[in-house]
């Protein structure tokens, strides 16, 4: 067990940067990508990465996954429909997303409804992955109860030999995009003596209203 005054402990100052109500951009899509130009710029790891949130029968589940675009306003990430995370999509379209940057001292959450995104645009993104990454997105029973490495290793070259002359994998029916729709936007500066800077962006109609929130 961790020892309690280790945790008590730690402890950053955060004093990187600020955050001024003025200083953001009246469309949180563009407050998004600033900010994510300027992760990419800190050459932090994947800065893409986020926590993707979803509920099941009222218990919240988290996990992280890639961002993977970014269409009409929408964030596209891409899995298997039929893994814990897309049957708890299935059963609700409610979730959220949170990024961090800790070289930035910086985090976003997100709020919002989620969709599959469109056969085309799945393919479209699948042809481009590494053919292993294809391989194992076909093979792969995600979220399911395996006995053993062994056995994930022995589907992967089951699949591998299925289809070795085969240029071109097919996408499998069970793998796809979602694209999440927000409705919703935290943007949060770390600041020093936990003061933090929390500009918030709240979707009302075809319109955005803005807020400070106290730390």
């Amino acid at each position: 067990m961790i020892q309690k005054d280790i945790l008590e402990n730690l402890r950053v100052s955060y004093q990187a940067s600020s955050l001024d109500i003025d200083d953001c951009d009246q469309i949180p899509e563009k407050q998004f990508n600033k900010w994510f130009a300027e992760a990419l710029s800190s050459q932090c790891d994947e800065p893409n990465a986020f926590v993707l949130s979803t509920v099941l029968e009222g218990q919240p589940r988290g996990r992280v996954v890639l961002l993977k675009g970014v269409e009409k306003d929408c964030l596209i990430f891409y899995t298997n429909y039929q893994s814990a995370k897309g049957q708890e999509i299935q059963e609700n379209d409610k979730v959220s997303a949170t990024f961090l940057w800790l070289p930035l001292q910086r985090q976003i959450r997100i709020e919002g409804t989620i969709v599959k995104i469109t056969s085309d645009l799945s393919d479209d993104y699948f042809q481009k992955r590494p053919r292993g990454s294809q391989i194992g997105a076909i093979a792969s029973p995600q979220s399911e109860v395996v006995s053993s490495r062994t056995e994930l290793e022995k589907l992967f070259q089951e699949t591998e030999n299925k289809f070795e002359h085969d240029l071109i994998l097919p996408r499998p029916a069970h793998w796809g995009g979602y694209a999440i729709k927000p409705t919703y936007f935290e943007f949060w500066q770390g600041r020093r003596n936990r003061l933090h800077d929390r500009i918030i962006y709240i979707k009302q109609a075809s319109t955005w209203a803005r807020h400070r929130l106290a730390p």
